[in-house]
């Protein structure tokens, strides 16, 4: 098959992907088919990527072509989906029903984002990052939102921060899709802990946020990373930034 018949094929399964309407639960189970179309593609372009390289060791992220980018987010999105994964099985005690509910939802959001760039990706994928979450107290209601709301603040960055990066109309659609839901998110965690400050853009500054022009916080991959390596034992390698 060649490679403008692959991404029309990518394209279409996308598109049936993420227009459908389905429950998280199964959207986990057929996440793997709709990714298929990337996988065929990134499976045929590994070979010059060099994501898994021995000689530096840990992680490599190689942003000289798209799925640099979509490994890019496969990494944050192992950080976000460990973090709720863990919440979620023992939120604080001080949690209410719908707190734990709305974290419960959160947390399948993030499964799915995670499970879909695996699949997608396949064998050009990096490997499981292993997480340190030592600085975070998950029996502490205000420790858990608080790093709820980084994550996700961080999240938006970094997704707004690689849209330039994308070449590819079918992964920038992807990524807005998955940016508009970490968006969603950051703004809930934000009235959890303040009502009233879901869309307060004058705290992001420092991320990259105009309040003046209604525009979201981005930052490039080199300081996300930066800032969320705190919590990421793995060591993550950057090349052709």
């Amino acid at each position: 098959m060649k490679h403008n018949e692959l991404e029309t094929k990518n394209e279409l399964q996308e598109k049936s992907l993420f227009d459908k309407t389905v429950g998280r639960r199964s959207f986990l189970q057929y996440a793997g088919a709709g990714a298929a179309g990337i996988a065929l593609v990134a499976a045929g372009c590994k070979k010059d990527r060099g994501y898994e390289n021995p000689m530096m060791g840990g992680a490599t992220l190689d942003f000289k072509n798209d799925f640099g980018v979509l490994n890019y987010a496969y990494a944050l999105e192992q950080l976000e989906a460990a973090f709720y994964v863990k919440v979620a099985s023992a939120p604080p005690a001080s949690f209410t029903a719908a707190q734990k509910a709305y974290f419960q939802d959160i947390q399948f959001h993030e499964i799915a984002h995670r499970e879909f760039f695996k699949a997608a990706l396949s064998t050009a994928a990096i490997g499981s990052l292993e997480v340190d979450f030592s600085s975070i107290d998950f029996t502490s209601s205000t420790s858990v939102l608080g790093t709820a709301m980084a994550f996700e603040d961080l999240g938006v960055a970094a997704y707004n921060g690689a849209g330039p990066r994308l070449k590819s109309a079918t992964f920038l659609l992807l990524a807005g899709k998955i940016v508009s839901v970490e968006a969603r998110h950051a703004a809930y965690v934000r009235d959890l802990i303040s009502n009233g400050t879901f869309a307060d853009l004058n705290s992001l500054a420092p991320l990259g946020a105009n309040n003046a022009g209604g525009l979201d916080a981005a930052l490039t991959p080199d300081k996300v990373l930066a800032i969320a390596g705190k919590y990421i034992k793995t060591k993550i390698n950057v090349i052709n930034l």
